[in-house]
């Protein structure tokens, strides 16, 4: 469904986001309609602004059983995201917080200050295997306002500390900052990092993408850890038919020229309240092919905007999925690019002593 004006938020205050809307979501009992009546003008609405509340959590390793994804933990220093991506299929966690996915979902973040402290409490329980952490899988780690907040880099502090594996996936050149605790650890071979890439054009990243780095910042970035000896690998994702698949060999090629070593990609996802965003934006900014765009990213969903199907999801289905996929596959050959990294080795975690983990509060 793609909404009508009365969802829309004018594009003044709305400036530099990616969402159109703050659509309520989808456990709301009411919905919000915005009513012109005819006082405010355009130039005097104010700009929304980021708005950060404090979460101070029980715990903070979330585990995962999806059995298409490689990893069964991860860490979450936020919620929400400020780089507003239009096509975050983590919007729909907004939801569970009574919040709109679309425009409170960039603009309403959750930090959880005490991340270093949960953690390394939860990794010195006598019951705890070690296995791979994943950072980035919903909210970026790197967003914005980790600059001024630290959470992330004094995960990865505790994470050295335990010499214990971590891998991260970002949108965000701030992991540029901490190649020197990523490259300790990758030395051991405890670490490895992705930069997600979906466009090299500046407009279009700007238009989906507003407030995350620019594609030559991450590329950037990218030589930065490879520089420290970090194993890098590079993310297409997504990848939407008919918008930026065209892409795919040019950004493989230039992430491979700024020191990626692996490769790998994702489709287009519309989960839930995503797909009506995802309309409203291409109507707004690509009218011109958005019924084409809409059309061929159905054909990869089974005629749907969105198989969840386990399998499916990620990749697709049909002709224009095996498509890509053999477009991507060539081109990573011959750009001699492996697949994402070898997973980081777990022999090495140990509890270091004496310091005790309570005394690691960012705080």
């Amino acid at each position: 469904m793609i909404g009508d004006e009365s969802d829309m938020v004018e594009k003044a205050a709305r400036r530099a986001r990616g969402a159109a809307s703050n659509r309520s979501g989808r456990f709301e009992p009411n919905q919000r309609v915005r009513v012109d009546d005819g006082w405010d003008l355009p130039e005097d609405l104010p700009v929304l602004k980021t708005e950060v509340a404090l979460e101070r959590a029980r715990t903070i390793i979330t585990r995962n059983r999806s059995p298409d994804i490689p990893f069964d933990r991860s860490i979450n220093p936020y919620r929400g995201c400020e780089h507003g991506c239009v096509y975050c299929f983590a919007r729909p966690t907004h939801a569970y917080l009574g919040l709109s996915p679309g425009l409170d979902f960039e603009t309403r973040l959750t930090a959880k200050p005490d991340a270093a402290a949960l953690l390394a409490r939860e990794l010195s329980r006598k019951g705890y295997r070690c296995a791979p952490i994943a950072m980035g899988t919903n909210t970026d780690p790197y967003q914005p306002i980790e600059k001024r907040l630290e959470i992330t880099r004094a995960v990865l502090s505790v994470l050295r500390d335990f010499r214990h594996p971590v891998t991260l996936l970002t949108k965000g050149a701030l992991i540029g900052r901490d190649s020197d605790i990523l490259g300790e650890m990758a030395a051991d071979g405890l670490a490895a990092a992705g930069l997600s890439l979906t466009t090299l054009d500046p407009r279009l990243a700007r238009a989906m993408e507003p407030r995350a780095a620019a594609p030559e910042r991450r590329l950037l970035a990218m030589t930065r850890l490879a520089a420290a000896g970090v194993p890098v690998w590079v993310s297409i994702g997504p990848v939407i038919p008919g918008l930026n698949d065209h892409e795919i060999e040019r950004l493989l090629a230039a992430a491979r020229d700024a020191g990626a070593t692996g490769a790998s990609y994702v489709v287009l996802r519309l989960p839930l309240e995503v797909g009506p965003l995802f309309h409203d934006w291409l109507a707004e900014t690509c009218p011109d092919r958005a019924a084409r765009v809409m059309g061929l990213v159905r054909q990869l969903h089974g005629g749907r905007d969105y198989d969840p199907e386990w399998g499916k999801r990620m990749r697709g289905e049909g002709e224009i999925a095996r498509l890509i996929a053999q477009r991507f596959r060539l081109a990573r050959e011959r750009l001699r690019l492996g697949r994402a990294p070898a997973r980081p080795r777990c022999d090495l975690f140990r509890v270091p002593g004496p310091r005790r983990p309570e005394q690691l509060s960012l705080f």
